[in-house]
């Protein structure tokens, strides 16, 4: 469902590869695949339904943004969560975000606007259905369209990483009143966003990021 909605909504005409990435990025997001994990290759194509090349570079490029260790031999290991590292995470992230933020709210068009609304819209019905994963669908949804609202590649290229990393953190660490609460400050950021107001919209990406670091250890 996460890896559909996400290619249905975002509608990036994504290849095999990355449909793989797709399907493999939302297991370790939401801990399907456990942190600490060895997987093989074998095991992922029979997981994902795709063929070897696909996974194998929809591996490689897991194991670039740090979520898996390539071990010739053993196998693939799922990295380790350390929720320490979140504010790691965080402190890399808040300076992109503010970019693409204030970028989106200068560049964006009415189609970016109407696919942030779509993702506003689908967290507001995960949040009346305390469906998590339909959050997180969501959320994937409004990191992708932010990125190319802000017409800046370079910057949505570094932030992508980071997001992922922010979901699976999310996701261990949310508690009682997390999904409400993060739900509220993407709306906001949304609103500021199509209202284009630049400024407005890179402090709502930092209210956002300060949302996430009150989950931190």
């Amino acid at each position: 469902m996460y890896q559909t909605a996400v290619h249905t909504i975002a509608q990036t005409g994504e290849s095999l590869a990355e449909l793989a990435y797709r399907q493999i990025e939302e297991m370790i997001v939401t801990l399907k695949l456990e942190p600490g994990a060895i997987v093989n290759e074998r095991a992922l194509t029979d997981i994902t339904g795709m063929g070897r090349t696909p996974v194998r570079e929809a591996v490689q490029k897991l194991a670039w943004e740090g979520l898996m260790e390539i071990r010739p031999r053993s196998g693939i290991a799922i990295a380790a969560l350390n929720p320490q590292d979140f504010g790691k995470v965080l402190d890399a992230r808040e300076g992109v975000e503010r970019v693409l933020a204030r970028d989106a709210a200068r560049y964006g068009a009415a189609l970016h606007h109407e696919r942030l609304k779509d993702a506003s819209d689908a967290m507001s019905i995960a949040l009346a259905a305390n469906d998590v994963n339909g959050f997180l669908t969501a959320d994937k949804v409004f990191d992708i369209v932010l990125g190319q609202a802000a017409e800046n590649p370079f910057a949505a290229r570094l932030a992508s990483p980071l997001q992922t990393h922010s979901r699976r953190f999310w996701f261990r660490l949310q508690r009682p009143g997390s999904l409400q609460q993060s739900a509220g400050a993407h709306r906001a950021l949304i609103d500021a966003i199509i209202d284009r107001k630049p400024e407005r919209a890179a402090d709502e990406a930092t209210r956002l990021i300060d949302h996430l670091r009150s989950l931190a250890p």
